[in-house]
Order: structure tokens, then sequence, then C-alpha cells
């Protein structure tokens, strides 16, 4: 009842290359000289160009310094805010069940 049917290609399609017998030995082929990349020049740094990097490096650190104080001091603004909040609204429920 359910056999699974493998359709039959009698006849093969697309291009027939044919085989290609190698004839009589050749000499080998040397392969073709990798080129080589030209060396860098090393990168000189004076005493100027020392010194902006380091006061370049010196104001990246101060500034990413005070974004991540920045983001602390309002996470911890947040979670103060949040427990007041919290503790009015335990007074008011407190009051509420007594009856107030």
């Amino acid at each position: 009842m359910l056999r699974p049917h493998v359709p039959v290609n009698p006849l093969p399609t697309g291009l027939v290359t044919p085989l290609v017998q190698p004839t009589a030995a050749a000499e080998p082929v040397a392969p073709a000289p990798v080129p080589v990349a030209p060396a860098r020049a090393s990168v000189q740094l004076t005493p100027g160009s020392a010194l902006a990097l380091a006061a370049g490096g010196g104001a990246v650190v101060l500034v990413v310094g005070a974004v991540l104080v920045s983001m602390l001091l309002a996470v911890a603004i947040t979670g103060a805010s949040v427990a007041v909040i919290a503790v009015v609204f335990r007074l008011l429920v407190r009051d509420m069940q007594k009856g107030r």
C-alpha cells in the first residue's frame, strides 16, 4: 500500500565530458614565487605626540568615569525613592486596616 516509488531516469542529462588520459610524463613545473610584502615603517612617537596621546587617554578615562558615576547615582536615587514610596504605602495600608 505505502511503497516508496523512486523514479528512474533511463537517459543521462547534462553535459558529458570525455575522460582525459594522461600523456607522457612532463617535467614538474616549479610553483610561482610568493610575493613578499614590503616591510612596514615603524611608528615614531615624538615627545609632543606622546604627550597628546597621554592627554587623550586621560580625557577618555575621565569621561567614561563621569558617565559611570552618573549612572550609579541615578540607580541609587531611584532605589532610595522606591524605598520611601514603599514605606509611605505601608503606613497608608496600616492606617486603612485600623479603620482611621
